[in-house]
């Protein structure tokens, strides 16, 4: 028992304790909780995106003169290795960052038959990008969100779709003051899908969506070294571009563990440690000012 407390001390000392994720309510969005929400477009389906409201959030935000950053986010794919859901209640990385600090969103991908959401992939492209297009500056007017200060994230599949999706046409891009993608991006590797192949034409495709950045900061994190990431990006996005590397092992040691299964993970911003504080400095820099390009 002793050496199990002193390990534990030494983890705590080392890394905080670890943040969890509010829990999973019935209802409408409330502070301290995420709640599941179905858009009107949507009623009597089970597409739904999620929403946490910061600690300090109450009905009467408008009359106190209260606005938050904004945190969106697009989930991995189904993997169960990884323990990725591939659903809205299984995302994790934004709020990380958002801390009851800032309203957190997660968005769905809408599947093809308009009836659920997808956990594969994007579903119907169209209709996930209406859906941003449609609901953020709705939840913006609804609960307090700065429209100049949103920032859209994703890991995995998410982190592919922050351009591919969020970058998708000139009307979506202009919804985000930056982007955050954790392991993989964009254009950087072929994928077994008409979309993601075959690479030359995947990349110049990519290239176009980067080009609507237009000076917009990205922050790209990933749990391997990224230098074909970094010699991708660069010479199409050649400014306002951090990149950060995670050591998972030295982070959580082996895997599975009692916090993640896989070194492939949204989880690690839910520990207090050195990467954990660059994305939430990059998140309030970001956040922090209104000369975004829009």
């Amino acid at each position: 028992m002793r050496v199990a407390l002193l390990i534990l001390a030494l983890v705590t000392s080392l890394h905080g304790v670890d943040l969890t994720l509010p829990s999973l309510a019935e209802g409408a969005p409330r502070p301290g909780k995420r709640a599941t929400v179905i858009a009107p477009e949507y009623a009597g389906t089970k597409v739904r995106h999620l929403i946490a409201l910061p600690d300090d959030w109450t009905p009467d935000w408008k009359a106190r003169g209260k606005h938050w950053p904004v945190i969106a986010e697009y989930t991995g794919n189904y993997y169960p290795g990884s323990g990725s859901t591939g659903e809205v209640e299984g995302a994790g990385l934004g709020y990380g960052v958002a801390r009851g600090q800032a309203i957190w969103v997660v968005l769905p991908y809408v599947a093809k038959d308009h009836l659920k959401n997808e956990i594969t992939w994007w579903g119907d492209i169209d209709a996930t990008v209406g859906y941003a297009k449609t609901n953020i500056p709705r939840i913006c007017a609804e609960f307090g969100g700065d429209p100049k200060k949103v920032v859209l994230c994703g890991f995995s599949r998410g982190a592919i779709g922050v351009s591919f999706l969020g970058l998708h046409d000139d009307e979506v891009a202009k919804l985000w003051c930056g982007l955050w993608a954790h392991d993989h991006f964009d254009g950087v590797t072929a994928w077994v899908a008409p979309w993601g192949a075959p690479l030359a034409r995947y990349r110049e495709e990519t290239a176009v969506r980067l080009r609507r950045l237009q000076g917009r900061p990205v922050l790209i994190s990933q749990g391997n070294p990224g230098e074909v990431t970094r010699k991708f990006v660069e010479p199409i996005v050649p400014q306002n571009v951090d990149y950060l590397t995670i050591d998972m092992g030295a982070l959580f040691g082996n895997f599975p563990n009692d916090f993640v299964k896989h070194p492939h993970n949204d989880r690690w911003p839910l520990r207090d440690c050195a990467p954990t504080t660059t994305a939430r400095a990059w998140f309030e820099r970001v956040t922090a000012t209104d000369k975004t390009a829009k």
